[in-house]
């Protein structure tokens, strides 16, 4: 690890916001800003250009929106500027903010989202050696074009791609669909995999309301028509590939015709199918009503990259071909 972390080729910045790794405590709760953060892992003085700055001090479901965007906006800043860049923070919303900052950004230089599932005060807490890793891998020339990544138990997922898969364990994070893309082993890079990148956005704002609705047995729509009238967008979560219930599919119809609609599959290996079934709300059905189908893109994920493109001002069409990515295509282009 130290001939790893001496060897670390650009500045790394460390942006701490809160979270289990730096909480404390018999009733965790915030308690270690960044400094502390780097003070408690003596190897990091090896790294030669490393910073830290404190953004927030907050668990992750007390973050805003507005809140997210503005770090999102630093760390994209500081990438920007040529500095890999760490993100540490809660892992119950780590993965959307993952999802902002890849939607946000476009440049070469690494931004590394970790955290901690156990608090710094705990025995066999993983913050420390997550922590180490991310700023490895921010550091490395080898990481170089990457985009947004997540850092976690030894592994590399990509931003759009990752979800939390744990509650509790150190192996928070797992990428179902994708699988992760890299290791990280003693501060040496493994990367077998590029994430998909799609093209950058300027949202400005994100204070938009977007609904997640999921099917469920027996639903005939009228949350799904509830939540299209409340809206400025809707991610609807379909059954296995790419399914409804007949009264949902009619309210999908109709929402599809006055917000923008995403689409993504309930299952954690989500993919939508295109011909298979006939049956009434069959996949044809919904790929015909109006709606952008996202299936490689969890519920979660698909809300932030929704409220990221209307707060873009994109069109409908835009934000469709903002989004193409993450459904099959024939032919395939690869990174957009």
């Amino acid at each position: 690890m130290e001939e790893a972390l001496r060897s670390i080729s650009r500045p790394v910045r460390l942006l701490a916001a809160g979270g289990t790794i730096a909480m404390t405590g018999e009733r965790a709760v915030p308690a270690l800003d960044a400094g502390q953060l780097l003070e408690a892992l003596p190897a990091l003085a090896l790294v030669p250009d490393l910073s830290a700055e404190n953004v927030l001090s907050l668990p992750g479901p007390q973050i805003s929106l507005a809140q997210a965007l503005e770090l999102a906006r630093r760390a994209c800043a500081a990438a920007d500027d040529g500095a890999g860049v760490v993100i540490t923070t809660g892992t119950d919303t780590l993965e959307e903010l993952a999802v902002l900052c890849s939607m946000l950004y476009g440049g070469e230089a690494p931004i590394v989202l970790t955290g901690a599932n156990r608090p710094a005060s705990n025995p066999g807490a993983d913050g420390p050696a997550n922590l180490l890793d991310a700023v490895a891998l921010a550091g490395a020339g080898a990481a170089s074009g990457i985009g947004v990544v997540v850092a976690f138990g030894g592994e590399i997922h990509g931003a759009m791609t990752v979800r939390k898969v744990d509650s509790t364990g150190p192996a928070a994070f797992g990428s179902p669909s994708a699988g992760p893309i890299g290791r990280i082993v003693e501060g040496r890079i493994w990367l077998h995999a590029m994430p998909l990148r799609g093209p950058a956005l300027q949202p400005q704002t994100l204070e938009r309301r977007v609904a997640i609705v999921t099917a469920a047995l027996g639903d005939e729509g009228a949350l799904l028509e509830a939540a299209a009238a409340g809206s400025d967008g809707v991610v609807v979560v379909a059954f296995g590939a790419g399914h409804l219930p007949p009264g949902m599919l009619r309210a999908l119809q109709a929402a599809a015709r006055r917000v923008p609609v995403l689409v993504t599959c309930r299952p954690d290996r989500s993919q939508m199918l295109f011909t298979t079934y006939g049956f009434d709300g069959a996949e044809r059905d919904l790929r015909a009503a109006g709606a952008i189908c996202v299936p490689f893109l969890s519920a979660a994920a698909a809300r932030v990259a929704l409220l990221c493109c209307l707060g873009a001002g994109l069109s409908p069409e835009g934000t469709a071909a903002a989004l193409a990515q993450w459904d099959a295509r024939l032919p395939f282009h690869g990174r957009a």
